[in-house]
């Protein structure tokens, strides 16, 4: 129980804190535009628990390596295309960010209930946010209206995410230019 106590707090913390990249954020933002979205994205972190109980993880992961870069704007979902290369590929990412699949499938669930509505940084919030409270983690509200970015940069990806082969000193560093800090660094 005390190493859960001791994740608790700084994952809230975060997720809290990446709540607030834009401004007109409201815990009900969908409310009368997709009045199922949590439940549909319930259903389908639900589902993809039950295939990978990895999943939880990844997903938390995935949402920390977007919000890392640039805000939690959705762009390590971007595909790379002729204009640009983006953050999937890049080194901090490759073999490391996973459940893309699990965001696509959600995505796809919810474009069914509520065509050209909920944005998929507001997907991948909530997924993180469900994968936890669904084994037993900490429940947070979840400010919703972020806007998907448009691009992505496999190079600010590969600056501004901290490497497993860097030294801890480094990581720490870019921990703390983010506003966060050494218990940080520990639990995510």
């Amino acid at each position: 129980m005390k190493n859960h106590m001791f994740l608790t707090y700084p994952l809230i913390c975060f997720l809290f804190l990446s709540s607030f990249v834009y401004g007109q954020l409201d815990y009900k933002y969908y409310d009368t535009t997709c009045p199922n979205l949590i439940k549909i994205v319930r259903n389908g972190v639900w589902s993809a628990i039950s295939n990978d109980t990895r999943m939880p993880a990844s997903l938390l992961r995935l949402h920390f390596h977007d919000c890392f870069v640039n805000g939690c704007d959705g762009s390590i979902l971007l595909d790379d295309t002729s204009t640009f290369t983006g953050e999937k590929n890049a080194f901090p990412n490759r073999n490391s960010a996973r459940g893309y699949e699990v965001i696509d499938a959600i995505k796809a669930n919810v474009e069914k209930a509520c065509p050209s509505t909920v944005s998929c940084t507001d997907i991948l919030t909530l997924a993180a946010r469900e994968a936890i409270y669904l084994t037993r983690g900490p429940f947070w509200s979840v400010c919703l209206g972020r806007r998907d970015s448009l691009t992505a940069s496999q190079n600010a990806a590969n600056d501004q995410l901290p490497s497993p082969f860097e030294p801890l000193v480094n990581i720490t560093a870019k921990f703390v230019s983010k506003g966060l800090d050494v218990k940080d660094v520990v639990v995510l």
